[in-house]
């Protein structure tokens, strides 16, 4: 039993809150309750907001690419140091880095994470002798953590758009369409020794790196589960896929794929107008990684038309250059209003921007990982996280004003506990195996730098 005295409910907020988790799932909800001296007592209880776009290898190579060299540095001069980089990282390294990413999205408040992996192979492209090796190595990190994992295999065909034959620095993504396929089943068989809760889907990297028969062929055969793409990330890739494909990249997808509620279209960063009304009316969802968007020279998402048309969104991690749920949120809304000259901007009409943005990312992160979560009801996912109402960044606010201090005055640290699915990872702001984790992690890297 877990009790708060005050939650966020699917209803709205509630009182001395009572909640019975099993098999990971919430089967009843009592307000106006008194504590009993076996629950788990917290101060308020949100749900928690699904991660719903990682690359967890690239947290290893945070704060080593942010020297300007010669010329004007861009996502794509970034890109060229991202594949240097991969070519050293072993199976171990691609494990300890994992445990530790996920172990800092649990203390920062994310109860799971869609993890979209593309490093398949050995550095010079060959496979590994388990096709589904660094499948597994996810698995195991998620395993360790107790995270909520959904695993999105990358199919990565192609080094640019028009079918351009893979660079050197691609090797260990790519696959053809017969080998991403058995590469997908390998990579469930990983997965089913995790909770029920975690499961896997697929993602098309983008359509600069597969072709239009390659993607048909894969949805054919991969007919369930969440399907993920990078769509429209930068204006270079719009223009290569407009010159390739006779039509933007979002126009493309919406005319030649059905689009719907499985599909998460990650960034979408440059859509005009009719792409945006596009986007909203087929029911993905558009997965902003703000933190890593700014930090590539990306550019803002297209938010308020897109809210206006009722579209769902969820937040990501991406680059995992920095991992923090309210810098995420945050940053969302920020870049809106410093493109816009505006204040308060990611809500529809009147009302909070806050608790806009934090339940919006949390029914659509839930949404585009496939887990039945993002609310605090009756037969959901225990996907919870609970905050102290009483640090001095939240003390002063009423409480329907707690969800705009959590998102734009507070840090993460104010994150006290998170369950996954039941699995109560984090108690009292640390993760239950942090020491070791952290150590793994720490012997990783420093054999890692090594041969960096």
């Amino acid at each position: 039993m877990i009790f708060a005295k005050q939650a966020k409910l699917a209803s709205g907020w509630a009182q001395n809150v009572r909640l019975t988790v099993i098999d990971g799932r919430i089967t009843a909800i009592a307000s106006e309750q008194a504590a009993q001296a076996s629950d788990i007592c917290v101060d308020t209880l949100l749900p928690s907001v699904a991660n719903l776009h990682s690359h967890s290898f690239q947290r290893a190579m945070a704060g080593m690419t942010e020297y300007r060299m010669a010329g004007k540095d861009s996502f794509w001069t970034w890109r060229d140091l991202m594949y240097r980089f991969t070519s050293h990282l072993t199976p171990e390294h691609v494990e300890a880095i994992a445990a530790f990413v996920f172990l800092e999205m649990q203390e920062a408040g994310y109860a799971s994470v869609g993890e979209f992996h593309y490093l398949h192979h050995q550095p010079d492209g060959t496979p590994y002798d388990d096709l589904g090796e660094l499948s597994g190595r996810i698995a195991a990190a998620a395993s360790a953590t107790g995270i909520g994992l959904t695993h999105l295999p990358v199919l990565y065909t192609y080094g640019g758009a028009g079918q351009a034959a893979l660079q050197p620095g691609q090797a260990r993504f790519g696959n053809t369409v017969d080998q991403f396929n058995e590469l997908v089943t390998r990579a469930r068989q990983h997965v089913a020794h995790l909770p029920d809760d975690c499961g896997v889907g697929i993602a098309p990297h983008s359509l600069r790196a597969t072709s239009p028969d390659d993607l048909r062929a894969v949805l054919a055969h991969n007919t369930q589960g969440p399907i993920h793409i990078h769509i429209a990330e930068q204006p270079k890739e719009v223009a290569d896929i407009e010159g390739w494909l006779g039509a933007r990249p979002v126009e493309w997808l919406l005319e030649n794929a059905d689009i719907n509620l499985d599909w998460c279209l990650i960034h979408a960063t440059h859509m005009a107008a009719d792409e945006t009304r596009g986007v909203a009316k087929s029911g993905a969802v558009a997965g902003l990684c703000p933190i890593t968007e700014a930090n590539l020279g990306d550019g803002p998402f297209n938010g308020p038309p897109y809210l206006t048309a009722g579209g769902a969104f969820g937040v990501g991690s991406d680059s995992n250059v920095l991992i923090s749920l309210t810098e995420e949120l945050r940053t969302l809304e920020y870049s809106q209003r410093l493109r816009d000259i505006a204040r308060n901007v990611m809500v529809v009409g009147e009302g909070s921007v806050g608790d806009t943005i934090y339940t919006g990312a949390a029914k659509g992160g839930a949404q585009a990982l496939g887990r039945g979560a993002g609310e605090v009801a009756l037969g959901a996912l225990a996907d919870l996280v609970a905050i102290d109402s009483t640090a001095p960044s939240l003390c002063a606010l009423r409480q329907d004003q707690l969800l705009d201090g959590l998102v734009f005055a507070a840090k993460d640290d104010v994150v006290t506990d998170v369950w996954s699915a039941g699995r109560h990872a984090v108690r009292d702001g640390r993760h239950i195996k942090r020491d070791e984790i952290i150590a793994n992690y720490r012997a990783a890297l420093q054999s890692l730098m090594v041969s960096v």
